[in-house]
C-alpha cells in the first residue's frame, strides 16, 4: 500500500460528511493533511450531525479538522467559504469537488426542477469552487473533480446527471490547460457503481446483474475512489493533467 504523505498540505473536500467524500477525507487525514471538511447545512441538520462525527473520527486519527458549512450552489456563499477558509488556515494546496445529488427520471418524466437542482449543485457548484479558490489555490496545487462514468456512458433516466457531469470532465479539461502556468494540475475521476447510501437500496437481482457486467465482479468502495484521489493530489502525479480517471472495476 502507497504511504503518500501530505502534512503541510491544507485539503478541502466538499460534501465529505460522510460517503464517498468522507472517505476521500479520511485518507487525507491519514496521510497528515489539515482537513477542511465542508458539508450543506440542511433545514434539518442532518448534514451537520455527520459532519461533526465525521470531523471527531478524523481527530481520533491525529488529524487538524476545520468544519465549513456552505451551499455550493451559491456563488456568494463559495465566495464566503473561500474567505473563511484562508483566514483560518491561510490557503488551498488541494480542492476536491465531490459534492452531488442525483435526481433520475425519465426525460419524459423529468421536471425542470431536477433538472435544475442536478444542474445547480453537480456542474454550476464545480464551477463556483474552481472559480473562488484560485486566489487561495497555492502555486502547483492539484484539483480533482468527481465526476462519473455517467458523464462518459449515461444511463437511462439520468439525462440532467449525465450531461452535469459530461460538463465536469469539460470544465476539467479547459482548467488543466488554463492552470498549467502555475502548476495546478486539474483531473476528473469517473467512479462507477459505488456502495453508499446514496444509490439506495437496489433490489438483489439488479445488484446481481450489475455485478455480473463488471469484471472484478463487485461494486466499488468509498476506499476505491479515495485511493484514486490521493494519488491524483500528489506529487508523484504531478505530470498528470486534464485527464479523467474511470475508477469502475473495468465496467462502461
Amino acid at each position: 500500500m502507497i504511504q503518500y504523505n501530505f502534512a503541510g498540505k491544507v485539503v478541502l473536500v466538499t460534501g465529505s460528511s460522510r460517503g464517498i467524500g468522507g472517505a476521500i477525507l479520511e485518507g487525507f487525514a491519514k496521510a497528515g493533511a489539515t482537513c477542511l471538511l465542508h458539508y450543506f447545512d440542511d433545514p434539518k441538520g442532518e448534514n451537520r450531525r455527520d459532519a461533526e462525527q465525521h470531523a471527531e473520527k478524523l481527530r481520533g486519527l491525529k488529524a487538524t479538522v476545520h468544519l465549513f458549512a456552505a451551499d455550493v450552489r451559491s456563488p456568494e456563499a463559495v465566495e464566503g467559504l473561500m474567505k473563511a477558509i484562508h483566514q483560518k488556515v491561510g490557503g488551498l494546496d488541494v480542492l476536491v469537488n465531490n459534492a452531488g445529488i442525483l435526481r433520475d427520471r425519465t426525460m419524459r418524466k423529468m421536471t425542470l426542477d431536477d433538472w435544475r437542482s442536478v444542474m445547480d449543485t453537480n456542474l454550476d457548484g464545480v464551477f463556483h469552487c474552481c472559480k473562488q479558490s484560485l486566489d487561495i489555490l497555492r502555486d502547483g496545487g492539484r484539483i480533482v473533480n468527481i465526476a462519473s462514468i455517467a458523464g462518459i456512458h449515461p444511463f437511462h433516466g439520468q439525462a440532467n446527471y449525465g450531461a452535469a457531469k459530461a460538463g465536469v470532465i469539460a470544465l476539467t479539461k479547459v482548467l488543466a490547460k488554463e492552470l498549467a502556468r502555475r502548476g495546478i494540475t486539474a483531473n476528473a475521476i469517473a467512479p462507477g457503481i459505488i456502495q453508499t447510501t446514496m444509490i439506495g437500496d437496489i433490489k438483489p437481482d439488479v445488484r446481481a446483474d450489475y455485478e455480473r457486467q463488471i469484471p472484478l465482479g463487485r461494486f466499488g468502495r468509498p476506499e476505491d475512489v479515495a485511493n484514486a484521489v490521493l494519488f491524483l493530489s500528489s506529487e508523484e502525479s504531478g505530470y498528470i493533467t486534464g485527464q479523467v480517471l474511470p475508477v469502475t472495476g473495468g465496467w462502461y
